[in-house]
């Protein structure tokens, strides 16, 4: 799946491709374990918010966190989480190693061709299966994970294994022994494994965006290392979809046509104003 960039050759090609493979015969539906992060540029890595604050930003990831927790208004997440908390700050712009991607084939061709300034650019639609990057899981995520009976994470399950440091006595014991919980914060989070791996997680439905979007976000076990430089090795769990600029603004169009813009994508005056702009540009 993964041997290089696939180009679409047409819109209709395009939908084939990012729906190919969704028939999940043991249930008898088409349910594609895969999600999807469109771009703008296909050049562009898959760098995070964090990594684009340059310096060391490895290190000041968990002084951001840290004040963001302390500056924000206490009523801004659900349950005082860690997790809650990191999803709120990506969400409301603060940097961090997590990185936004969708499960619609749809909102993420929105977000290739939704700049008009790249419009002369190819753009490119990553699509990850989410089962298959969650077999190289940690042991105790691995078994959270099956516990609950699904193939991805949301941010109750995470904050929850906390409080199931019985289940693992080894990895507890080596916990205590340096002297941190299980998944108390992203440090926790890193020290699970000694070879990065990726997660990813349903964020809370905090506003209508996420609703819209369908969102989800992922992590790497390793804030300096992208999604592509951890994909790159596995190449059976992804592919690399180009929309070349010729086709850009067709698809831009028809995804127009099918109600899938910024209007409905950021819900509120801010998302009209952008869809108005970029619908009444004139390309002559």
């Amino acid at each position: 799946m993964g041997k290089g960039a696939i180009v679409a050759t047409s819109w209709e090609n395009l939908i084939s491709l990012l729906y190919q493979g969704d028939w999940d015969g043991a249930i008898s539906r088409h349910r594609s374990s895969m999600v999807f992060r469109g771009m703008t540029n296909s050049s562009w890595t898959m760098k995070t918010s964090l990594m684009r604050l340059g310096g060391n930003y490895s290190v000041l990831e968990k002084h951001l966190l840290r004040n963001f927790r302390k500056y924000a208004h206490r009523d801004v997440v659900e349950r005082d989480s860690f997790w809650h908390w990191l999803a709120v700050a990506q969400h409301h712009g603060l940097p961090t190693r997590l990185l936004d991607w969708t499960y619609s084939p749809f909102v993420a061709m929105h977000f290739a061709t939704d700049a008009l300034a790249s419009m002369n650019e190819n753009g490119v639609i990553w699509c990850v299966d989410l089962r298959l990057a969650h077999q190289s899981l940690p042991a105790i995520l691995t078994k959270s994970i099956d516990q609950e009976g699904s193939y991805v994470f949301t941010i109750d399950m995470l904050a929850a294994l906390e409080r199931k440091r019985d289940e693992f006595p080894s990895l507890v014991a080596e916990a205590d022994d340096k002297g941190y919980q299980l998944l108390r914060d992203l440090g926790d989070f890193d020290k699970l494994s000694t070879d990065p791996f990726a997660l990813f997680i349903e964020p809370p439905s905090i506003d209508d965006r996420i609703v819209n979007q369908f969102a989800l976000f992922s992590a790497i076990s390793d804030a300096k290392m992208t999604m592509d430089e951890w994909l790159q090795s596995r190449p059976e769990m992804y592919k690399k979809v180009i929309i070349p600029t010729h086709l850009k603004w067709e698809v831009r169009d028809r995804l127009d046509q099918a109600n899938v813009n910024e209007r409905v994508i950021y819900p509120g005056l801010d998302g009209l104003s952008k869809w108005l702009s970029r619908h009444y540009f004139s390309r002559t």
